[in-house]
């Protein structure tokens, strides 16, 4: 059932357009991302949901009931912020239990609603501290019981993740999505970072220019990017553009030993302006360069430039003629070294 609806929604600063015919419906207890490149409209959209800002069009409803115009404090919709936005001179109970005495909630009910948040968010013990005495992942969790105590009909977090460390993101993003999953509350985070989209969402909206380029499910985004933009933006770092297989070969066989082997797949597409991407994952370095390849892949010749260590590969970057290609292998090869690269037919998004 659909619990959230936007349709044709339009937005400015000014005479400038940041949203345009945005239309996204969401689903009772879903959580969806909403990924893309900075200006893109990301926050924008969760400005427009929460009435934070006018709307020039479309409409805007949750539950079946129209809240477009509504004033921000009526919509039942809460924030999480990226700065958390605690009260720093309030301990961990008066933050959590601040929207309910706004609402004029009886005092025991506001403690009997703490206490269930402080158990849910793992932060019993915790409720007369200062804020301010926390760690960055516990004052996440203050801001997230706080904006879920009033019980929102839609929660929105922009960026809620990014003023923690890379370890703790890691745990805290999987506290949020097993919250959500146990609360069942709907929910729509704003994201640059494209792992955690995909940990996190049910959805994501990849978002360009004020439009939604794509939305699906993570595997369909990740798998199946509908736009050479969603394809470079989930990853696939490595680009050929070319108006016909001969202008290809030739760009890519410049001062190469071998020609490059195309697949079927390049081969049968119609003739025009192309572009081909796909992930540095997905290549297999070959510095024995008289190994059987497989027949239906991409094939390429080319001299290691530099490599950089990963941890668990080294990341190559690749001459291949007039271009310059990423791979990852799990042994390091010193510059110079010629290697030929292979990277699968269903690897290779064509557009």
């Amino acid at each position: 059932m659909t619990h959230l609806r936007i349709e044709n929604l339009q937005a400015s600063y000014g005479k400038k357009l940041i949203l345009n015919n945005i239309n996204l419906a969401v689903e009772q207890g879903e959580m969806i991302a909403l990924l893309g490149p900075s200006g893109c409209g990301k926050t924008t959209l969760l400005n427009a949901l929460c009435g934070f800002m006018p709307v020039a069009q479309g409409d805007i409803s949750v539950g079946g009931r129209t809240i477009t115009k509504l004033a921000a404090e009526k919509r039942n919709i809460t924030m999480v912020f990226q700065s958390y936005a605690l009260w720093p001179h309030m301990t961990v109970d008066q933050n959590i239990g601040y929207g309910l005495k706004v609402q004029k909630v009886k005092p025991l009910e506001i403690q009997k609603r703490i206490r269930e948040l402080l158990s849910i968010v793992n932060l019993e013990g915790l409720q007369d501290e200062k804020v301010t005495a926390l760690s960055g992942g516990q004052r996440q969790r203050v801001a997230l019981a706080r904006a879920l105590a009033i019980r929102p009909d839609v929660l929105v977090m922009d960026e809620p993740l990014s003023n923690l460390d890379a370890k703790v993101r890691l745990s805290v993003r999987h506290e949020i999505k097993a919250l959500q999953q146990q609360l069942g509350f709907t929910s729509l985070i704003v994201t640059h970072d494209q792992e955690e989209a995909l940990v996190m969402a049910d959805r994501i909206a990849v978002l360009n220019n004020g439009q939604i380029e794509q939305l699906g499910t993570p595997e369909q985004i990740y798998h199946q990017p509908a736009t050479a933009f969603v394809a470079d933006f989930m990853g696939a770092d490595n680009k050929l553009t070319f108006d016909s297989e001969d202008e290809l070969k030739d760009s890519l066989s410049a001062n190469s030993p071998a020609l490059a082997r195309l697949p079927e797949k390049l081969l049968t597409k119609p003739s025009g302006r192309r572009q081909i991407l796909f992930r540095s994952e997905h290549v297999a370095v070959h510095s024995d360069t008289t190994s059987n390849l497989p027949s239906d892949s991409l094939q390429l010749s080319g001299l290691i430039q530099q490599s950089a260590f990963l941890g668990n590969s080294y990341r190559m970057s690749v001459r291949c003629g007039m271009h310059t290609l990423q791979a990852d292998h799990a042994i390091n090869l010193p510059a110079n070294t010629p290697v030929t690269l292979s990277v699968p037919a269903d690897a290779l998004h064509v557009f």
